[in-house]
């Protein structure tokens, strides 16, 4: 029998099958294609009856099974009597309990689910949902969902909601009633096919959480929450994370007095070309740590109402901002500041900054602050105390253009990492670190890796009783003449692979105090080398 045919017929036994004469309790189901077999055959399992109204027979099914290609349903979501919820199962529940003239269907939850034979289906709520927390999270064969009514005024949880519907491009939500909702957590999380949402008729005047509410939604273009009521909410964590196509956001409207966290808020927006954050209040903010990262279309950013004063995570604030050309801190007060790594990092177009007011007493961090800030040519960080700095491997790592770099004020005493921390800082010509104390210092790899215009090193002042890796310490310091490091202990190194790789104009490394015995690459500590350096160090 001839694919054709066989579809045909289908066409013909179904297109005879009045399923709206199905009176349910909770369900109807509308079958308006084809699916895969797999499913198709669940259904004809689940009911004799809907099996012989179809006029199919599971054995028939089998048989002409392998010409079906797809059934796209409507799931009605109905309740005829007014004094019952529909109970949609959440994540822990293996089944939904469907009723057919009063005999019972278990449809399994993964239905919903990811599935690869499933191409679409979609839901239509008629009545009352009993509860709102997960109702559809994870249902990525869902294309569209529409509550046609909506009674419940008792709603207080919404979160993960539509989370991870990752097929559905229509959303109509204008009947919702959300006066009571407090957690929109997650709401709309990883909705990635959802293009525009109006939430005009949303009040939120009670909610108190927007965490990721539209996080990694990453096709939406229009988004419309102008009105929300933003009194009562204390995190905004995520919230646009990874919203790549948005081009504005208008939260003009936005009261956020009480808002705590606000890290990731606007990360990855990358279109994102302007942004007014003039009515944002930030005074009981203590968190925003990635707040603008990956926005690589911003080319202005005002922060001249920012309060900082609780804020303790600043880390990769700005990472990835790579239109930006200037930033003004100057009203950023950063007493309470632990972290600042990856801060600017990557920040491209930076020729500039001033951060002569930071206070970074409190800073244990600064790992990658400046890293790929590739137009900056000089720092001062002069007024920086270090104090309790612990960690500030890569700070000035890929700053090709860096010529000038004030570390005088700099206290090492606590700092356990120093690799990379002038890796491809390919212009500075000299580097004074006679202030720095590398008593606690584990790893130096890469320290000086690609500073091609280095042409002297005096790190007679370093302590290396501590450090295990040293690989890449000064490979491809191709104008370094001169470097003294007979004071270096290297009993506990492990790696000193490519140490000096390619540092082809110097002629003489004093290691005659090296102790190689824990190098676990042997013999790649001068690879790259020139002949006649290898031999001096040989012989000695």
């Amino acid at each position: 029998m001839s694919s054709e045919n066989t579809d045909n017929r289908l066409k013909q036994n179904l297109s005879k099958t009045n399923f709206d004469n199905l009176k349910s309790d909770y369900f109807l189901i509308k079958i308006f294609d084809y699916t895969t077999k797999k499913k198709f055959l669940e259904i004809l399992k689940c009911s004799k009856k809907l099996q012989k109204r179809t006029n199919l027979n599971i054995n028939n099914y089998k048989k002409y099974s392998q010409y079906y290609s797809s059934i796209e349903l409507t799931l009605t979501l109905d309740n005829y009597k007014n004094d019952k919820f529909i109970n949609i199962p959440d994540l822990e529940t293996e089944y939904y309990h469907i009723y057919f003239d009063n005999s019972i269907i278990e449809i399994k939850r993964n239905y919903l689910n990811e599935n690869e034979n499933i191409k679409m289906i979609k839901i239509i709520i008629n009545h009352q949902v009993k509860s709102f927390k997960k109702l559809f999270s994870r249902c990525k064969c869902i294309s569209s969902i529409l509550f046609k009514k909506f009674y419940r005024i008792d709603i207080t949880d919404m979160s993960y909601m539509f989370s991870g519907c990752s097929s559905v491009k229509e959303l109509n939500l204008s009947n919702l009633i959300t006066d009571n909702v407090t957690n929109m957590n997650c709401m709309f999380f990883e909705c990635s096919s959802l293009k525009e949402l109006n939430l005009s008729n949303f009040n939120t005047n009670n909610v108190t959480d927007m965490s990721s509410m539209f996080s990694r939604c990453i096709s939406l273009e229009e988004l419309k929450i102008s009105n929300f009521n933003t009194n009562n909410v204390t995190t905004m964590r995520s919230m646009f994370d990874d919203c790549k196509k948005l081009k504005q956001i208008d939260i003009s409207n936005f009261n956020t007095n009480k808002i705590i966290n606000m890290s990731y808020m606007f990360s990855g927006c990358s279109s994102l070309k302007e942004l007014n954050l003039s009515n944002l209040i930030t005074d009981n903010a203590t968190n925003m740590n990635d707040m603008f990262c990956l926005c690589s279309s911003l080319k202005e950013i005002n922060l001249a109402n920012f309060n900082t004063n609780n804020v303790t995570n600043m880390s990769s604030m700005f990472n990835g901002c790579k239109l930006l050309k200037e930033i003004n801190l100057s009203n950023f007060n950063t007493n309470n500041v632990t972290d600042m790594s990856g801060m600017f990092s990557y920040c491209s177009l930076l020729k500039e900054i001033n951060l002569s007011n930071f206070n970074t007493n409190n800073v244990k961090d600064i790992s990658s602050m400046f890293c790929g800030c590739s137009l900056l040519k000089e720092i001062d960080l002069s007024n920086f105390n270090t104090y309790n700095l612990d960690n500030m491997c890569n700070i000035f790592s890929r700053c090709p253009s860096l010529i000038k770099v004030n570390l005088s004020s700099f206290n090492t005493n606590n700092v356990t990492n120093m690799s990379g921390i002038f890796n491809e800082c390919k212009s500075l010509k000299e580097i004074n670190l006679s202030n720095f104390n590398t008593n606690n210092v584990t790893d130096m790899s890469y320290m000086f890796h690609k500073c091609l215009s280095l042409e002297k090193l005096n790190l007679s002042n370093f302590n290396t009783n501590n450090v295990t890796n040293m690989s890449y310490m000064f490979s491809r310091c191709i104008s370094l003449k001169f470097l003294d490091i007979s004071n270096f202990n290297t009993n506990n190194v492990t790696n000193m692979s490519y140490m000096f790789n390619r540092c082809v104009l110097l002629k003489e490394v004093n290691v005659s105090n090296f102790n190689i015995n824990k190098d676990t690459n042997k013999g790649l500590m001068l690879d790259g080398c020139t002949e006649e350096l290898k031999n001096k160090i040989k012989k000695k």
